[in-house]
């Protein structure tokens, strides 16, 4: 098993990976310069966006929130990576108004990190962002400091906010390909004994299984299909409901419990609601 190195700190940050240390809560990083490191598992307590150049000279923009833990693999004898990263610690920001809404931002997640594509021209927006950044980090630290350098991570933010919603206005074969694959699985999901053990799956488990973040999943499934990841599966639930309340040989309370509901009475309510008969209403409707 991978040693587990925990960083909680910019300074800490900036010692593992032997970089200046400029500023206690953030920093803008080479990552040519990064020092050769063995296998290990880095557990962040910090936000990182990470931009990649690519040999196109277009790029890979990637996104972890604290609480994340990442693979680092040893990179002796590899040719090194071209790019910068922006590290920065939640004290940063903390007071400013980019604290408050910094949840609208979904590229960001506690379960996985994001990865977004970039033109070249978006690389060179990305790179001037950091060299606003890399400017505040060269002068002397004083009062105005930290909103300085906290407004210069906002805008970085929007522009990451353009991508990442390019990205459901550009037509994208994969994209389209997502959501028959999610179809796919959901069909899965309910054909085999899923239900039973695991209970009705969330939007996270299909996100996790297509290896995204679940908010991308999410706004991805909207944007391609026209209605949300958990429509689609309320709806599964509904037509497996529908054909199952047919088959009079089963109790509703048998029934709920294949569907993966806990308890029959929440089975229930969640199908008149959607519905608007109840299970025994609906079956005895059925019969006339």
């Amino acid at each position: 098993m991978k040693k587990i190195t925990h960083l909680d700190s910019v300074y800490a940050f900036n010692v593992f990976n032997q970089f200046e240390v400029r500023h206690p809560l953030v920093n803008i990083v080479d990552w040519s310069k990064a020092i050769v490191r063995p296998d290990c598992n880095v557990h962040l307590e910090l936000y990182c966006i990470a931009l990649s150049i690519l040999d196109n000279q277009e790029g890979k923009l990637s996104f972890i929130a604290p609480g994340q833990t990442i693979g680092v693999e040893d990179t002796a004898g590899r040719v090194p990576r071209k790019g910068h990263a922006l590290v920065f610690h939640p004290d940063l920001i903390a007071g400013t108004t980019l604290a408050d809404h910094l949840n609208i931002y979904h590229f960001f997640q506690n379960n996985s990190h994001q990865v977004l594509q970039l033109s070249q021209y978006e690389c060179k927006v990305v790179s001037d962002c950091f060299a606003k950044i890399e400017y505040e980090l060269s002068q002397a630290i004083d009062k105005h400091s930290k909103k300085l350098l906290a407004s210069n991570v906002e805008l970085f933010l929007n522009y990451c906010e353009r991508f990442y919603d390019r990205q459901f206005t550009t037509p994208n074969h994969n994209n389209r390909g997502m959501v028959k694959d999610f179809k796919q699985l959901l069909n899965h999901y309910f054909k085999c004994d899923n239900l039973i053990e695991n209970g009705i799956p969330s939007v996270a488990y299909f996100a996790d299984k297509l290896n995204i973040s679940a908010n991308y999943f999410g706004d991805l499934i909207k944007k391609e299909a026209g209605k949300s990841a958990q429509e689609y599966i309320k709806d599964k639930i509904i037509d497996e409901a529908k054909n199952k309340i047919y088959n009079r040989s089963k109790s509703i309370n048998e029934i709920a419990y294949e569907l993966g509901f806990k308890y029959p009475q929440h089975f229930s309510r969640f199908f008149k609601k959607n519905v608007g008969l109840s299970p025994n209403e609906y079956r005895l409707s059925a019969l006339t």
